[in-house]
């Protein structure tokens, strides 16, 4: 027996084929290190390895995962001083904490 298919099961067909290959490349799980900031001003912004990652309000709350390796962290904001630090990423180590307190610059 012949089979035949008409223009709607073949749309059907190639939208089943898009679906099943058009998944997402999925990277491998990576280790990570969490990265808490804590401080003020909470309006600063982050910034890591010279990415803006968010106010400094967002990432307390949140955190930041890092992959292993050695990061510079700067938080900054308009009156202040920039605050940078060196940070070393370790797998299986504890988070790592730091606390942020930006010096204003006098006038």
């Amino acid at each position: 027996m012949k089979r035949e298919f008409t223009s709607s099961s073949r749309g059907i067909l190639a939208v089943w084929i898009c679906v099943a290959g058009c998944e997402p490349a999925r990277e491998p799980n990576r280790p990570t290190v969490s990265l808490r900031i804590r401080g003020g001003p909470p309006a600063a912004t982050v910034i890591i390895d010279d990415e803006p990652i968010g106010s400094l309000e967002f990432v307390a709350a949140h955190g930041v995962a890092l992959p292993p390796g050695v990061h510079h962290v700067t938080v900054q904001a308009r009156g202040y001083f920039p605050w940078d630090k060196e940070v070393v990423a370790t797998v299986g180590s504890a988070p790592i904490a730091v606390e942020v307190a930006l010096a204003p610059i006098p006038d």
